[in-house]
Parts: C-alpha cells; structure tokens; sequence
C-alpha cells in the first residue's frame, strides 16, 4: 500500500541551497509513496531565492507549486499558506536547508501505511544511519524542549523540535495553527496530543549547519518554544471552526468533573449493550465502559479518528459514524441493544420523531432509552443558537414525544439547576456564542458544590435526563 505525500517546503532567503533541495524532494521514490506534490513557499526572500524559484517552476510544466508572500510572516504562516494547497492524504514539513535528507520520506510513510498512524516524527536522536556532530549547547537545549514537551502531553517523545513533523492532511487541516515562527513546532506537538493522535517517531539522518553556513534558530528561539509550551498546556485551541461547532463543544472536554457527576447519574439506567450516539470524543463514553457490548458513533470525522484511537484494543467497543436523522445509519443496528444513550443530541435535529423512532429500532423488546436534553424554552439564547440548537424542551414536551415514539413507563427527572443563571445571563443578557474558560473552570472545580446544592435550589435544571422503556410492539 501507499499514500500521497505533500511536502510543503517554507523558504526564506536559501538562494544557495533551495535548489538543490527542491531536485532532491522531487527525485524522492519510494514503494509507500503514491504521488508526491510539493508545494513551495517563498516566505519574502529578499536575497534572489524568489527569481531562483520563479526559473526553476516555470523551468517544467508544474513541477511543484509556488506560492509568494509579499513579506516575510515566518516558518508557521508560511505552514499555513502551503497546508491550504495540499492534495496529499499525508503532509510533512520539509526545510529547504538540506539539513533533512529527502530520502527518509519513505521510512517517515511507513507507520501511515503500516499502522494507521496520524503522525510521524522523524527523529534525530534515535539510531539512525549518520549525524552531524555540532553545537552540544544545541543537544542539551533540545533536549531540555523535547523533555518538557513529553511532559506535557504525556507522550514518550526523543525529538521534538524536529522539521520532520508528518500529519495526515485532513487531521492537520483541522488544527488552528496560530505561531508566526518556530514555536509552530511546540504548538503542533501539543495540539497532535490533545486531539488524541496516533503519534509515531522514526530514526532520520540529520547533517545540521552552523551559523557561519546559514543556521537560523538560536537561544532566543528555546526560550519562546517553552512560553509557547506553556501557553497551549492551558489553552485548548484544537479545532479549526467548522460546521459541527468542534471549537465550541470540545470546550466541554475541561469539565471532567462536571462529566463524572453527568455519567453518575446516567449509569444505573444503561445495559450491557449500549449504543450511544453523538459521543464526541468520548467524555461520557470511558465513564461507561467495559460493557459486553459498546458501541460509539457521531457525524463528525474529526471526533471519529479520535475515538478509533480511544477504542484500540477495546475489543467490545465499536466506532460507527451514525446520523440521528439517517434512516439508513440505523438498518444495520435495528435491535441489537438493550440501552441507547443520547445525550445532547436530540435538540439538534428538525425531525425529532424521526430521531426517536430510529433509536427505538436498536432497542430489542424491552430495551431502554437514557436521554439527556436542554430544558427550558425561556432560556434559549445565543449560545443556543451557536452550539445548533432547534429547541428546548419541558417535561411535557418531552414526554409526549416520547410516548409518540413508541415509549412507556417514562420517568423524567431534573438535571443541572446551578447553571442555569449562567447559562440565561450569557445566553440571554450578554448574547455571548461561546463558552468562557474561566467560567468552565469555576464550573468544574465547583461540581461537588453543585451536586450538594441540586435538590436545595427551587428553579427546574438547565437539562432533563429521561429514561424510557421501548413499547412490545
């Protein structure tokens, strides 16, 4: 097997070397590379680099593709430009320094094809063919960065300030990068790890320069790479915005607390077969889990590469993309579990009786459905509007959809009153679209607060959990 490869190649004033890198990216063959596309970037070179690259692309019919900044932005904004071209199913970053050999592209692709990796480092500190002995202020200060990064993200890393950083392209397009410079590398490392990748490292060669040759990171550049480590360790910037508000609900990831209590109280109604459908990235689902039977689903292809890698060797759980309004996601799963979870989901939908009678048709006779939904159409606001929201229910509503369903013996009970100031002052009142940081923290670590204050306050919750018996038919 092979995949397509991308080599984005940021360039700033390397009118010596550029050259000779872009030939060496180009003659690169390898049994695991299907097709390789290069896509230059001229970062603002004002040293003749450009006019050399202008010769070389109109030298050939498309021999790779170029793209100019008027000025130069840095190693990350030009990432940026070149990751918006990418046609590839993998990208990696290659230099135009010749410190990297192109060669290694082939070894860097086998974890993609090998073992699904979602990304590759090569590593320059692992054993590998030759390296260049340099500066050993150089080894200890990357070793410093590497030490604090794998720390940081949990990761066993040996390298992490290298340039050889291989993603799959869809995966990396999701990713904001926000660094100008070289605190791209730290930025990528982290956000690769909180989304939960399947991180591979493989030995590279490495023939790194001296100054006097044209080096362009220096001590300046370690000290910003460990502010940069530390501002996205509590910043959780992860998701581009797209159409399945990944920005907005993966703020919900930094209530573990809050989770723990939801899952709680959720637990005792479910089985030992359960569906559960929109699971994001699993904050509920691992509070459940082993069960004889679990399987996860949800819309968003982000969400369901990170839960392929939640569910490896998790030989009960399954990973299925499944559409709450699809009738046709639902044929295979007609009666196939005693429990179907769906929190936070049913609201989305335009057809509600057309979510409903799908979940009914998992459930075998006697098979239980465990819902959590927002209450209180007075409280519907903007963050309502932002997070998809068609409506909020009240027990009435609620339980005359259910019965319309095919549902019986329906018990509906009141979940999260403490919020619920919060939610119609930042809803209703400020219009806010998204989530405060700090509000979530304080609403974490003042869980144990709110589940002593739940049944004292007089008001209905932000959220109402219904468990109901599926109808004999």
């Amino acid at each position: 097997m092979a995949e397509r490869l991308t080599v984005i190649m940021p360039v700033y004033n390397e009118r010596h070397l550029v050259a000779e890198a872009i030939r060496r990216v180009l003659a690169v063959r390898s049994p695991h590379i299907e097709e390789l596309m290069l896509v230059v970037v001229d970062d603002g070179s004002t040293d003749g680099t450009r006019e050399i690259l202008r010769k070389l692309a109109a030298a050939d019919p498309a021999p790779f593709v170029l793209i100019e900044h008027e000025i130069n932005q840095g190693k990350g904004a030009a990432i940026r430009t070149g990751i918006a071209e990418a046609r590839g199913t993998v990208t990696v970053i290659q230099d135009a320094d010749l410190e990297y050999n192109p060669q290694d592209l082939g070894k860097i692709m086998v974890p993609f094809v090998a073992h699904e990796a979602d990304a590759v480092f090569g590593s320059r500190f692992l054993a590998s063919d030759y390296r260049r002995v340099l500066y050993m202020r150089h080894s200890l200060g990357n070793k410093l960065l590497t030490f604090l990064a794998s720390v940081i993200t949990d990761l066993n890393l040996s390298d992490m300030e290298t340039c050889y950083k291989a993603v799959r392209t869809e995966l990396l397009r999701s990713i904001p990068i926000r660094s100008h410079d070289f605190r791209l590398e730290p930025e990528l490392t982290i956000k690769l790890a909180k989304r939960g990748a399947r991180v591979f490292e493989v030995p590279i060669s490495y023939a790194g320069r001296t100054y006097q040759e044209g080096k362009k990171i220096g001590a300046r550049d370690g000290f910003l790479a460990i502010f940069a480590m530390l501002h996205w360790w509590l910043v959780d910037d992860i998701y581009q915005k797209d159409e399945y508000g990944s920005n907005i609900l993966v703020d919900l990831s930094g209530v573990p607390r809050f989770n723990r209590w939801m899952a709680q109280v959720l637990h005792p109604s479910l089985g030992s077969r359960v569906l559960e459908v929109g699971a994001g990235i699993g904050n509920l689902s691992r509070q459940f889990i082993p069960r004889e039977r679990y399987t996860v689903s949800d819309v968003n292809p982000h969400y369901l590469s990170y839960l392929r890698n939640f569910a490896e060797n998790k030989p009960y759980m399954e990973v299925r993309r499944v559409d709450l309004a699809s009738d046709e996601d639902f044929v295979e799963l007609a009666g196939g579990y005693d429990t179907a979870l769906c929190v936070n989901v049913l609201e989305h939908l335009e057809d509600e009786a057309a979510g409903l009678r799908n979940l009914a048709g998992v459930l075998d006779a006697g098979g239980k459905l465990v819902l959590l939904v927002p209450q209180g159409p007075g409280l519907y606001g903007t963050l309502d509007e932002a997070l998809g929201h068609q409506q909020r229910y009240t027990r009435e509503s609620l339980r005359s959809s259910l019965e319309m369903a095919g549902f019986d013996e329906i018990e509906i009970q009141d979940f999260n009153r403490c919020t619920v100031p919060a939610w119609w002052i930042n809803g209703k009142v400020l219009r806010r679209r998204h989530f405060s940081r700090v509000q979530l923290k304080f609403v974490n670590h003042m869980t144990w607060l709110f589940r002593l204050l739940e049944p004292l306050l007089p008001w209905r919750g932000a959220s109402l959990v219904a468990v109901a018996i599926k109808r004999p038919s």
